[in-house]
């Protein structure tokens, strides 16, 4: 039996950016997706996968429940519904002309929370890729982004929704990543930066939808976009080389205006961040302000933060954190601050006694095969 494993993540800036074109700094975290495969001896794949009912942060498979998914490799793939990912998984490993040579039997289980921002169908999807490479001894089972790519294929083009490839390069290459998404590319440098001090995630308890939210932060500031572009303006990156040009955003009707500055300083959060970790120096109050100023506009101007989540981040702010933000999506699902060290425990108490599970955090490495 083979095992693999690879980490969910927390975006610190970039949020909302990536499906325009622009970048991400975004850490893995050492909350894991697990995979464990054996071949079979027929066309069968069998995979059993923690209940979605168990979907709070720190909530653990005592009752060993999981659902089961059976795909017959014998039979065209068809999906029970959209966002089938186990069979789009599949699908996309066969149509990209890996051969599977037989079924296999997949135990998957995960100390992520479900459908909290905290990227667990790209985890589900990733281990369940490197999982199947690593059985069928594919070269590729060692290549971080090839297996990412394919996460995304199968997650988001498979089935042409709005998300971006943060999710899916940040979990597969893992520790702090710097991710560039210019021109349709996908350009990827590891910062060689262990961030001081802790960060600790919480969970909102609210569900969330997250295409609902990825549509109404993104159309809006493509349809802004495509209005300036006949004076010019062909990417957020424009206001970042021309201050001046933030005047052309004012004659806006004012919905799409504050949904495009939000974006635009939010590019302009991130490449301040960028700098400070890339140059060896660094401010943890700083960093902590920038963080907490792109969460403002994730709030204020994109709309993505909540009553339930604004409580614990005032109340973590008020313990002691530096800053905080809203994690993923929005809309419900988590959050994170972050603290000195010393202050994390004290931080975690002040809000749980809100009544809101917490965990403090480390970086942690990408997708690998433990056994």
């Amino acid at each position: 039996m083979i095992t693999v494993s690879t980490p969910s993540r927390i975006c610190l800036f970039g949020e909302h950016q990536d499906y325009l074109g622009l970048e991400v700094i975004a850490a893995a975290i050492n909350l894991r997706f697990y995979a464990k495969i054996e071949k079979r001896n027929d066309q069968i794949i069998h995979i059993k996968i923690r209940d979605e009912r168990i979907n709070t942060l720190n909530q653990c498979n005592v009752n060993r429940l999981y659902e089961d998914k059976i795909i017959d490799l014998k039979k065209p793939i068809t999906y029970d519904h959209k966002r089938d990912y186990l069979k789009s998984s599949v699908n996309l490993l066969l149509k990209q002309g890996y051969d599977l040579n037989g079924g296999f039997d997949i135990l998957m289980d995960s100390e992520i929370p479900i459908g909290k921002g905290m990227s667990s169908s790209s985890t589900m999807i990733i281990a369940l890729i490197k999982s199947i490479l690593e059985a069928i001894g594919s070269e590729d089972k060692d290549k971080p982004q090839k297996i990412a790519k394919l996460g995304f294929l199968a997650e988001v083009a498979e089935f042409n929704e709005p998300g971006g490839m943060m999710d899916h390069y940040t979990s597969a290459l893992g520790e702090l990543v710097h991710l560039n998404f210019e021109n349709g590319e996908t350009a990827v440098h590891n910062i060689d930066k262990k961030i001081p001090g802790s960060f600790i995630l919480f969970d909102s308890m609210e569900a969330k939808n997250t295409t609902k939210i990825l549509s109404d932060a993104k159309f809006p500031v493509l349809k802004a976009m495509e209005e300036l572009r006949p004076k010019g303006i062909n990417s957020i990156r424009d206001f970042n080389a021309d201050p001046d040009l933030i005047s052309l955003v004012d004659h806006l009707e004012p919905f799409l205006c504050k949904k495009l500055k939000a974006s635009i300083d939010n590019y302009i959060i991130l490449n301040d961040a960028r700098r400070m970790l890339s140059n060896g120096g660094f401010d943890d109050q700083l960093f902590g302000d920038l963080i907490y100023r792109h969460h403002c506009n994730l709030r204020d101007g994109l709309g993505t933060s909540t009553t339930k989540i604004e409580r614990i981040l005032d109340v973590a702010l008020n313990a002691g954190a530096l800053g905080g933000k809203v994690n993923g999506s929005g809309g419900g699902g988590c959050c994170f601050v972050y603290a000195h060290e010393n202050d994390a425990e004290n931080i975690l108490d002040a809000v749980k006694k809100e009544g809101y599970p917490g965990k403090i955090l480390n970086q942690d490495n990408g997708v690998r095969r433990d056994e």
